[in-house]
């Protein structure tokens, strides 16, 4: 494939495709689906896809995670998948700065029987982490949050997962333009310099994954 031809992952044909033989969207997600397009306008976007929530919750199944960590709830998709997939007792710490939309989340994981298994912490996440310190370490950790903040929460979330553990990154091919020139200060170019430190990074092995808008996993060593 030549640079000049659109990445399949891009093709909207393929994604439907894709998206097609995931595990579908159950009423509670269907309807917070809905609920977020009508109540958050464009900020929907931020919402992660039904492909990818599938692919969440498998992942935090099939590693076994215990204790999870999530940062940026938004209305709650992305942490109904990952409790989902919790092993049983398992919990989840989501970290926030808006009242208005994890309002919904919360009603949300309700509806979904989780309020017993995810906590919700308001304010700044760096501060949250901060305060994590000396905790029992994390199993799993998902970020989805201000890019410009990614290298900050991806070096204080790695202090505090547990070796072998796995983190999640959201939005790390910022809809292919991370393989274009960009501006200096952009979203790009900060999407592009915290790949570059991932990748370069001893104390991991990664992968980005050309799911949705790009997924890195990333296992820490």
């Amino acid at each position: 494939m030549t640079s000049k031809q659109t990445p399949p992952w891009f093709q909207p044909e393929v994604s439907e495709y894709v998206g097609a033989r995931a595990a579908q969207p159950d009423p509670v997600l269907s309807g917070l689906i809905e609920r977020t397009r009508a109540e958050t306008g464009g900020a929907a976007t931020m919402q992660v896809s039904a492909s990818q929530g599938a692919l969440l919750t498998l992942l935090t199944r099939v590693t076994g995670a215990r204790q999870a960590l999530e940062l940026g709830t938004f209305t709650g998709y992305s942490s109904i998948c990952i409790a989902r997939g919790l092993a049983d007792g398992g919990s989840l710490l989501c970290c926030d700065v808006s009242e208005e939309y994890t309002a919904i989340a919360r009603e949300a994981w309700a509806e979904a029987g989780l309020t017993d298994r995810i906590e919700l912490r308001i304010g700044p996440a760096l501060d949250t982490l901060e305060g994590l310190a000396g905790t029992e370490p994390f199993d799993l950790a998902f970020i989805d949050a201000d890019k410009p903040n990614y290298p900050h929460y991806y070096e204080a979330v790695l202090q505090l997962l547990r070796a072998g553990g796995l983190l999640m990154v959201d939005n790390t091919l910022w809809s292919g333009d991370v393989v274009r020139t960009a501006d200096p200060g952009s979203t790009t170019a900060v999407i592009q310099d915290f790949n570059d430190l991932v990748a370069a990074d001893d104390r991991v092995d990664s992968v980005i994954l050309p799911i949705s808008d790009g997924l890195t996993l990333i296992c820490k060593r």
